[in-house]
């Protein structure tokens, strides 16, 4: 999103930074990518360790560069410390001189502390913290917890998901259905009817979209969990919630064919490492909430699915932080889980997807 940064002042400059991104950094790197005098976002970035410097310094340049239209930058130090004037300084120093190397010119580079706020290569007094219009509240971790469910949720939903392995060893035989439970003497009605919308995968992807996470029912929430578990079923998924009903329909069709010895299109995988268009992040936001109620709900066993979909799409969304949380809980429950481990190696090498840095 491009945006235009009318600040009179440093400190109103500071002050719009936690507008722009919606929380206040922490123990961090703001990198403010600038066309003219319009910004074109904010990029945050770990704080790195002192024999780090000079690598971050230009994977961080490099990042910016990749903007669409950047001219120049702003950056700012935000840090814990109490007293520190001018922290990080030689990290400041080493983004000024790669970026002036990579032909961008610095606006300002500013730091801000828990005892004031200043300007590096300024050698006066800090400035009050006073003088910041958004100071403390919500940092970048803020958001990612999973949503408060009840127990007896989440017993619900174990019920739900009994129910629903044992209707589809019932309709698809035992291969199909790991871990049926020994008495299914009689099927859920409801898991039955549950399973049959598996018949059309995109039609049922699609209308997960509508499905209210606050009100996620036990059935519902068990199909999510049974059909995030499976990567082949859950890559199409994506790549549906990504591109639309159509794109679901080719790769469900792409996946079938895979499986009987043909090439995967490079177009529908290319999606998955972060390339090829925009999704659209309403479709993205709305899955994002069912599944995190799905994670939350799920009984141990079946939370990785949801989170590790949680955690990628939280990455295509330009969210990594909270990326690397929901993987790290998939590997948590589901140890060298596939798409948790490759959202975790994304978010450690500073991977960002294409179309993050196109407007």
């Amino acid at each position: 999103m491009t945006t235009i940064v009318k600040a009179a002042d440093a400190a109103q400059f500071l002050s719009l930074i936690p507008r722009m991104l919606g929380f206040t950094p922490r123990q961090s790197l703001v990198l403010i990518p600038f066309d003219g005098t319009r910004s074109l976002g904010a990029m945050r970035f770990d704080l790195p360790d002192d024999d780090a410097v000079d690598r971050v310094a230009a994977t961080v340049v490099g990042m910016a560069c990749r903007v669409t239209d950047a001219d120049a930058i702003a950056l700012v130090v935000y840090t814990d410390d109490p007293v520190a004037e001018r922290p990080h300084a030689a990290f400041a120093a080493a983004l000024e001189s790669r970026a002036d190397a990579c032909g961008l010119h610095v606006n300002d580079a500013l730091w801000v502390t828990a005892g004031g706020w200043g300007r590096y290569g300024v050698d006066t007094a800090p400035g009050a913290l006073t003088e910041l219009a958004h100071v403390g509240g919500d940092d970048q971790t803020s958001g990612a917890e999973l949503p408060a469910v009840r127990d007896e949720e989440i017993a619900d939903v174990a019920r739900a998901l009994d129910g629903f392995i044992s209707a589809v060893h019932v309709l698809c035989g035992p291969d199909a259905a790991a871990a049926a439970p020994e008495d299914d003497d009689r099927v859920d009605p409801m898991a039955l009817a549950a399973v049959c919308a598996l018949d059309d995968l995109p039609t049922l992807f699609e209308e997960m979209l509508d499905w209210d996470p606050t009100g996620l029912d036990p059935y519902r929430a068990a199909t999510i969990a049974w059909v995030l578990a499976r990567p082949s079923l859950r890559d199409i998924a994506l790549v549906q919630w990504c591109a639309g009903m159509d794109a679901g329909d080719e790769a469900l069709d792409a996946q079938l064919r895979w499986e009987s010895g043909e090439p995967y299109p490079p177009h529908l995988a290319m999606q998955m490492w972060g390339e090829g268009e925009r999704p659209d992040p309403e479709r993205l936001n709305r899955v994002l909430a069912l599944v995190r109620r799905a994670a939350a709900t799920a009984p141990e066993p079946m939370r990785a699915g949801p989170l590790a979909t949680a955690a990628w799409i939280s990455w295509a969304l330009g969210r990594s932080t909270h990326a690397d949380l929901y993987a790290m809980q998939a590997c948590e429950a589901e140890p060298e889980h596939g798409l948790a481990e490759i959202v975790r190696s994304f978010v450690g090498a500073g991977h960002l997807p294409d179309w993050a840095f196109r407007r």
